[in-house]
Formats: C-alpha cells, structure tokens, sequence
C-alpha cells in the first residue's frame, strides 16, 4: 500500500465544491435541470432569457419615455405664479428667505424650485424628464445593490426592468399624474422626496471597505438632514422605517451585518430628526402653522386624529382598488423566477456544503433572514406612516386630504416597492416548488403579461392627460404673449382668462371667486393688476 500524498488547499477546495463526483455544479453551464434533458444554463438559455427580459423592459421604458416627451407641455401654474417673480427678481437668497422665513421653512424644498425655476417655463418643461430619468436611476441602482448584497445573480436588464416598471407605476397609477409628477411644485415634494430618501441606502448595500462605510454613514447623515428640511410626510415615513429597522435587527439582519444596520439607522435617524427640528422651529414654518390653526386645534386631537383616519381609509380604498399596482407584484414575481443565489441549482435545490461562517450566516446568504417578517412588518410601517402623514397634512387640506393623490406619494413609493417584494417571494417560492422548465416558462410568461397589460391600463389615460395639457399649453403660450405685448406697450391693468388643466390652481378659479394666484400673476408680468375674464386674447 502507497502512502496518501497529502492534499493541497487547491485540492481540498475542490473536493468541498459540488458538482466534482461527476455531477455538473450549479454555475456549470452544462448541468441539467430536473426532469428535462437540456441544460437551462446553457449559453443559448442564458440569451433567450435576457432577449426576453430586455424586450420587456422595452415596455415600461417606452411609456416612460413618452411620459417624459408630454413634459414639454407643462407651463407654470398655481404656486408656480409667485414662485418665478421671486426667483427673478429676488434670485436664491430670495426664493431661501421666502420659503424659510415667510411660507413653510422647507430649505431643501427652496433649493429645489431654485435649480428648475432659474431656467423659468423652459425650467417647468424639463422638470419631467430630467426628474423622471434620476428617479429612475436611483431606484434601478437600488434594485441592482440589493441584489448584488443578496449574491443574487439575474439575467441583464433584470434590475431596469424592475425600476422601469416601478417608476411607471408610482408616476402614473395615481388619480391624478399631472399633479403627482408633471407639476414641479408638488413633485419635487412628494415624489421625489421619497425617492432621494432612497438615495442613502445605495451606499450602505454597496459598503465592502471602511471607507465605503464611512460613505455610507455620511450618506445617512446628509441624506437625512436634507429629506427633513424638504418635506414633512417623507421624514415622517423614514422615521417610521428606521424606528421599524433598529426593532427588527435582531431577528432579521444576519451576522455582523446586524451591528452595522443599527448604526447606520440610528445616523439616519438623527439626520431626519436634526434637518425636521431645523423645518419647524423655523419662522415660515410657525406662520403656516398659525395660517392653517395647527397651533389653536391641536393636530393630535381626538377629533382631528379620527378625521385623519378616515381620510386615510378613503386614501387606502382609492390605492387598494387600483388594478394597475398588481404590475408590481407581476414584475416580483419575474424577479423571483429569474434570479438565482449562489449555491443553487438550475431546479431552485441548493447545495448544503461548508459553507458558514462561524456565526450562522452564509456568504450566499440572503440581504435578510427570515424574509416573511420584515415584510409584515414593511406593510406596518406603511399603514402607520400613510396615517401619520395624512395627519400631518389634515390641517392644511382638511378633508379634501382624500381626494388630493399629491402628497399620497411620501408613503405610496413604500407600498410600490413592499409589493415588488411580495411578487419576489411569491416567485422563489414557486421555483423552489422544483417545477419543470415548461412550468416556469409559463409562470414568467404570465408575470410579464400583467407587466405589459399594466403599461397598457396606464398609458390609456396619459395620452388623455397629454391632449388635455396640449390645449392647455397652446392658450396658455398665446395668453402670455398678449400679456407680455401689454406689458410692454405700458398697460397696467390687463384682463386675465384662467386656463387650468387637471384642477390646477388659476387666477379666478371657481368661476371668478378665488383671486389667487392673481397677484403673482400680475408681478410675473410687471403689471399693478389683472381683471377676469372669460375670453381668451
């Protein structure tokens, strides 16, 4: 008997990893799925799949993209009226002073109507597009660092196609788009506020060095401070989330990992605080405070608590049957299908090798343990921040809190992405259910259906919204040349024809009752007045 020559470390690694006893191993292009006699990760298997993914992102990126192009008909309206002559006549430290001393004290939100309102109505036609393309870009770098800390592999354009259909939806899917999206006013402080909170967890899934978490706390820290100063209802939902986070860390953050989400939510969380105290001890915050008698009437008071919860529950009924959500669930699902984790078969087994790390975790692992319950209670937080933001808002809206879909988008941004997880779930489950590759094939075929069917039932009602912006933009241009030419020749006083779209604020609104904007209007064209009328020039 010959001695046993000893094992190197390349040769002991290789008899750890699976697939070497003559079985394919689970990245071996070769290996074949259960019941089927072809290898699904076969070159060829890995094309069709990612043509196929990619020819379906082409959908929702279509419609965004035409939801961009309509942009350009946008033309200031509402507050945008006292918004321009302050910028241009005033310049930054003006809009600044406004927003801080005099209307809400919201400093980022003063920042942002300064970066489009200084290009002034070319500003209002560029704010969907360029807004649209970064928050699309936020959330598909969200999806894709998610991910990438999951050790989740997907075909290409798996994470854009996640994105584009989540943007799509939390643009369009609401009563009212050109409110929620289009105008600047109400966008940069209900949808886009959500999205740039999103903003601070790109770097913590993407930290690998201690520098990268450095960079991650700072984002935190910023981030957070920025998102108090810039809207109410979003601070008000981060809160919630990270108080959500710090309870759930422990049973739900694997490993050393859990330590470091604890930091990080509580720098996140000082941010949100410190940027939220900055908001209202402010002088503008005080005196819209006293404007709509939040300090008389006590926003948390029995009556206005009960008024805000059955604002909220028509706010739910509106969101709950609204078919167009269950797009998110049907491009999840498409995620759950589609990805794989490291370790795992082409059938969804995974192989159980020395894989630990000493404290439980695995390096394939996933971003969470136990994915059900940080889930359940994703949709706690969402109801308890969806009331508490339509408390905040109560007092200013009242009852028309219900029907003002504006600023449902602080905590809907939240239920989008809570059911693009659901549909995630859902999908592992079904695949690790072992069915056959005919069985899969029909269950993504189906998924990306509703996807497209999605695109569909919202793009039938953008195009109505575009013919009805369209007449809007074009009395809107011959109007304010006449007004411009008055102007000019001397006029003081000029007859003023309200041209709204989508219940959007107009001088004379309500048949001539409501004057404003119609001061702001009148400074915006060097005039000492204007007067109603039902004529346009």
């Amino acid at each position: 008997m010959t001695a046993e020559t000893p094992k190197t470390t390349d040769d002991r690694r290789k008899d750890d990893r699976p697939g070497d006893e003559g079985t394919p191993g689970p990245d071996d292009d070769t290996g074949a799925d259960a019941g089927t006699g072809r290898g699904s990760g076969s070159p060829s298997a890995r094309r069709r799949a990612t043509a196929g993914t990619v020819a379906l992102t082409l959908v929702p990126l279509a419609l965004l993209g035409a939801a961009f192009w309509i942009g350009r008909l946008v033309r200031p309206g509402a507050d945008d009226w006292c918004f321009l002559p302050v910028i241009r006549d005033e310049g930054a430290s003006g809009m600044i002073a406004k927003f801080y001393l005099h209307d809400n004290g919201r400093l980022a939100n003063a920042l942002m109507v300064i970066a489009y309102g200084a290009f002034g109505v070319a500003g209002h036609q560029w704010f969907a597009p360029v807004s649209g393309i970064v928050m699309l870009g936020i959330l598909w770098a969200l999806i894709a660092s998610a991910l990438g800390r999951a050790r989740l592999t997907a075909p290409r354009g798996l994470a854009l196609l996640v994105a584009a259909t989540t943007a799509v939806i939390f643009f369009l899917a609401t009563p009212n788009p050109y409110k929620t999206f289009y105008w600047p006013a109400s966008s940069v402080s209900h949808t886009m506020a959500p999205v740039l909170a999103c903003l601070a967890v790109i770097p913590l899934l993407r930290a690998r060095t201690r520098r990268g978490w450095a960079l991650a706390l700072g984002a935190a820290l910023v981030t957070g401070v920025f998102i108090g100063t810039l809207s109410e209802e979003t601070a008000v939902v981060a809160l919630v989330l990270l108080v959500t986070g710090l309870l759930l860390s422990h049973w739900a953050v694997p490993g050393p990992d859990r330590t470091r989400a604890r930091v990080w939510c509580g720098v996140a969380f000082a941010g949100v605080v410190a940027g939220a105290a900055i908001l209202y001890l402010s002088p503008g915050a005080r005196t819209r405070r006293e404007r709509f008698g939040a300090d008389s009437t006590s926003m948390f008071g029995p009556d206005a608590l009960l008024a805000a919860g059955r604002g909220f529950g028509q706010i739910l009924g509106t969101v709950l049957t609204t078919w167009q959500y269950l797009g998110a669930v049907a491009v999840g699902v498409l995620l759950g299908l589609l990805v794989r984790r490291e370790g795992e078969r082409r059938d969804g087994r995974r192989h159980e090798g020395p894989r630990s790390r000493g404290d439980g975790s695995r390096p394939d692992g996933p971003l969470v343990r136990r994915p059900l319950l940080p889930l359940l209670a994703g949709f706690l937080a969402f109801l308890v921040s969806g009331y508490l933001c339509t408390v905040v808002a109560y007092p200013a809206f009242g009852t028309s809190v219900a029907i003002a879909p504006r600023i449902w988008g602080d905590f809907l941004l939240l239920y989008v992405l809570l059911l693009v997880c659901v549909g995630a779930l859902l999908g592992r489950a079904l695949r690790a259910r072992r069915p056959g590759t005919r069985t899969v094939t029909a269950l993504a075929v189906g998924a990306a259906a509703v996807c497209v069917l999605t695109c569909v039932g919202l793009a039938v009602p953008l195009f109505r919204l575009e013919q009805q912006m369209d007449v809007r933009a074009q009395r809107w241009d011959r109007q304010d040349r006449f007004l411009r030419d008055g102007a000019a020749r001397g006029a003081q006083v000029l007859p003023y024809t309200p041209v709204s779209v989508a219940a959007m604020g107009e001088p004379f609104g309500d048949h001539g009752k409501r004057l404003w904007p119609g001061q702001c209007v009148a400074r915006y064209y060097h005039l000492k007045k204007i007067t109603y009328s039902t004529r346009l020039p």
